[in-house]
C-alpha cells in the first residue's frame, strides 16, 4: 500500500461516522493535538494559522466600525463575579475556580475568566465620567475557561479562544443599534471571509445569555443537518450599570447610567469551516482563511529547469499578496496531491517539463478537482480570479444546503416525527410559553435556534399547544 493511499484512507467518510469522520480531519490535517490536560486541545501551526486568519478578518472589520483592543486580566474575584446575580448564576455550573496561591490559600477565590463582562464593568466604572467618555467600543482576543462535561476539538473544549466585545453607551438606542449592527458584521464575515451563510435573529428568553436583556445569533447549518452557534450578540441594558454603579454626567448634567453591550465569535467556527464545506478528503478552505492559498507542485522535479520555473512562479504569486507554498519535498506528486488536498489548500499549481515547454501549468482546484491549462503569461489575473469562483462556488453550495434543509411544520405531530427523522431546521410558530419550548427539547432534545418575527404568517397557532403563535421559530438540533 503506498503512503498515498494511506493517507486518503485514514479518513472515515461523512456518510459512514460523520463524528469519526470529523475528528480524522481534526487530527491528520494537523490542526490540533489531544493535551494532557483533559477538555483541552493543542492548536498545532496549521490549525492556528487559521485562526489568526480569522482574527485578522474580524479584527479588521472591527477597527473600521471604531472598536479598540484592550486586555483584561484572566481572574475575576468571586465578589465582582457576585455582582450580577442573574450572570454569576447562568455561569456558575461552568467556572473553574483558583483557591491556593503557592501554597497559601486565598482569602478570595479567584475565577477563571469564562467572560469578562465583570472586569469591563469594573473598569468603566472607574473610567467613565461624562458623556464625552462615551461610547466605549472595546473588544480584547483572549482564551476562556467553561469547565464543559463533554468536549469536542473546536466545538466544546474547556479553554477556548475567542473575541470579545465590550460597549457602553449613552443611550439604550445606541447600545441597541450595536448590539444589531454586530450582528450583521458577523453575518457579513461568514459570508464573506468564512463562506457560510447564516440565520440570524433573536434568541428565546430560556437561551440567551446569563444578564442580558436580549440575545442575538449566528446560527449555521452543518453537513449533517445540525446546527452551530456561530456567534452571538447581546443587548445588556443598564442592568450591569446598575450593579456597578457606572454612571456618567449628560449634557444637562444629570447623572445617568450607561447601556451596554457584549459580543463574541470563538474558535469553533473553525469546527463550523470544517463540517459545512470539508469532504472525504479532507478540509476545503475558502482562501480567506487558508494558511496556503495556492501550493504550487514540480512534476519532475529532478530535471532541468523544472524548479526553477516553479520558484518563479511561487514569487510572482507571493508579490500579489497572495500566501504561497512551494512544495519541493522529496515525496511523490500523488502524495503531495493528497496531502494538501487534506489540508484543503484552495488551488494546486502543478508545473513539469512539458508544462513549461508550452508555456502554461496546470491548475486544479480543491472543491472540485477540475483541471484547467492556465498559460503562465496570464496567472496574475487568472489565480486570483479562479479563487474567488472556489469561495462563490462553496458559498453556494452551503446556501442551496441550507435551504433544502429548511422545512415548515405546523402540528406537534409532524414536528416530532420530523425533528426525530429528518436532519435540519424546522421553522415553526410559538407561543412564546417556556413550557411548550421545554416539551419540544424534551421529545426532541431540538432547542429553539432563533427567533424570525418578521416570517409568522398572521393567524399562526403554536406548533406545540395550538394557542395563539408569537413567534416564527428555527427549531434544530446543534453542537
Amino acid at each position: 500500500m503506498s503512503k498515498n493511499e494511506k493517507l486518503v484512507q485514514a479518513i472515515t467518510s461523512r456518510d459512514e461516522d460523520f463524528a469519526r469522520w470529523y475528528t480524522d480531519i481534526c487530527l491528520r490535517a494537523e490542526l490540533c493535538s489531544y493535551s494532557s490536560v483533559r477538555g483541552c486541545i493543542i492548536l498545532r501551526p496549521y490549525g492556528y494559522a487559521i485562526w489568526e486568519l480569522i482574527t485578522a478578518e474580524l479584527d479588521r472589520r472591527f477597527k473600521e466600525t471604531g472598536h479598540q483592543n484592550v486586555m483584561m486580566p484572566l481572574f475575576i474575584p468571586e465578589g465582582l463575579l457576585q455582582k450580577e446575580k442573574d450572570h454569576v448564576e447562568g455561569f456558575a455550573p461552568e467556572v473553574a475556580w483558583v483557591t491556593h496561591g503557592g501554597e497559601e490559600k486565598l482569602q478570595e477565590r479567584l475565577c477563571v475568566r469564562p467572560t469578562s463582562e465583570t472586569l469591563f464593568c469594573d473598569h468603566y466604572a472607574e473610567i467613565i465620567e461624562s458623556w464625552r467618555d462615551l461610547p466605549k467600543l472595546y473588544n480584547q482576543w483572549v482564551s476562556v475557561v467553561r469547565w464543559e462535561k463533554t468536549t469536542r476539538p473546536f466545538l466544546r473544549t474547556r479553554e477556548f479562544f475567542w473575541q470579545e466585545g465590550h460597549t457602553a453607551h449613552a443611550t439604550a438606542e445606541e447600545a441597541v443599534k450595536e448590539t444589531l449592527d454586530m450582528l450583521e458584521l458577523y453575518a457579513e464575515f461568514y459570508e464573506n471571509a468564512l463562506a457560510m451563510p447564516v440565520l440570524r435573529g433573536l434568541k428565546s428568553e430560556s437561551e440567551k445569555f446569563a444578564g442580558a436583556v436580549n440575545t442575538y445569533t449566528v446560527e449555521a447549518m452543518m453537513h449533517d443537518g445540525k446546527a452551530l452557534q456561530a456567534g452571538t450578540t447581546h443587548y445588556l441594558g443598564d442592568g450591569f450599570a446598575k450593579a456597578f454603579n457606572i454612571v456618567y454626567t449628560d449634557k444637562d448634567n444629570t447623572l445617568r447610567h450607561v447601556h451596554q453591550t457584549s459580543w463574541g465569535i470563538s474558535s469553533r467556527s473553525i469546527g463550523g469551516l470544517i463540517m459545512v464545506h470539508g469532504d472525504d478528503d479532507g478540509l476545503v478552505l475558502p482562501p480567506a482563511v487558508a494558511p496556503y492559498q495556492v501550493v504550487i507542485v514540480p512534476i519532475a522535479q529532478h530535471k532541468e529547469g523544472v524548479l526553477e520555473e516553479a520558484k518563479k512562479l511561487s514569487e510572482r504569486l507571493k508579490a500579489l499578496g497572495l500566501r504561497v507554498l512551494l512544495d519541493d519535498s522529496d515525496r511523490m506528486p500523488g502524495w503531495k496531491f493528497s496531502e494538501h488536498e487534506m489540508k484543503g489548500v484552495p488551488l494546486r499549481l502543478e508545473v513539469g517539463p512539458r508544462d513549461i515547454a508550452e508555456g502554461r501549468c496546470i491548475a486544479v482546484s480543491r472543491d472540485n478537482r477540475e483541471k484547467l491549462e492556465l498559460p503562465l503569461e496570464n496567472v496574475d489575473t487568472t489565480v486570483p480570479e479562479l479563487l474567488e469562483a472556489l469561495h462563490q462556488r462553496i458559498l453556494l453550495r452551503a446556501k442551496k444546503s441550507l435551504e433544502a434543509r429548511i422545512v415548515d411544520r405546523n402540528d406537534w405531530e409532524s414536528f416530532v416525527e420530523t425533528m426525530n427523522t429528518v436532519p435540519g431546521f424546522i421553522r415553526a410558530p410559538w407561543c412564546g410559553e417556556e413550557a411548550c419550548e421545554a416539551r419540544v427539547k424534551e421529545e426532541t432534545t431540538a432547542t429553539s435556534r432563533c427567533l424570525i418575527d418578521g416570517e409568522l404568517p398572521e393567524g399562526s397557532h403554536c406548533v406545540v399547544c395550538g394557542k395563539p403563535a408569537r413567534h416564527m421559530v428555527y427549531w434544530g438540533k446543534a453542537y
